[in-house]
């Protein structure tokens, strides 16, 4: 299992709303992050903005290239794309670039 952890900045302005909006995930996009291999996957937010992602995966660029496949998933980054600072012309799922996994405690 691949544990993926990743970094994107919510505008501060727009904190209340990103946060409400995760709070009601559209049920089709529960089930196709499911069904595209995204596990134990959690937002974490810091108040200034800061995103952190981590899931677990058989193979993440697997998970992703099954949600780009989802027509739901391309609604749902059109309405979240505007939430984000510094995704210079991508989608917010374009934009998760892994971190380096430097330790692990099983």
């Amino acid at each position: 299992m691949q544990r993926v952890c990743f970094l994107l900045k919510v505008r501060e302005e727009r904190l209340d709303e990103y946060k409400q909006r995760h709070a009601e995930v559209w049920p089709e996009m529960l089930d196709a992050l499911s069904r595209t291999g995204w596990h134990n996957y959690s937002l974490f937010l810091r108040p200034d903005g800061l995103l952190v992602g981590y899931l677990e995966t058989d193979d993440f660029q697997a998970a992703v290239d099954g949600m780009s496949r989802e027509p739901v998933n391309a609604r749902w980054q059109a309405e979240m794309g505007s939430f984000f600072e510094a995704l210079d012309g991508q989608r917010p799922d374009e934009a998760m670039k892994p971190l380096e996994q430097v330790f692990f405690l099983p």
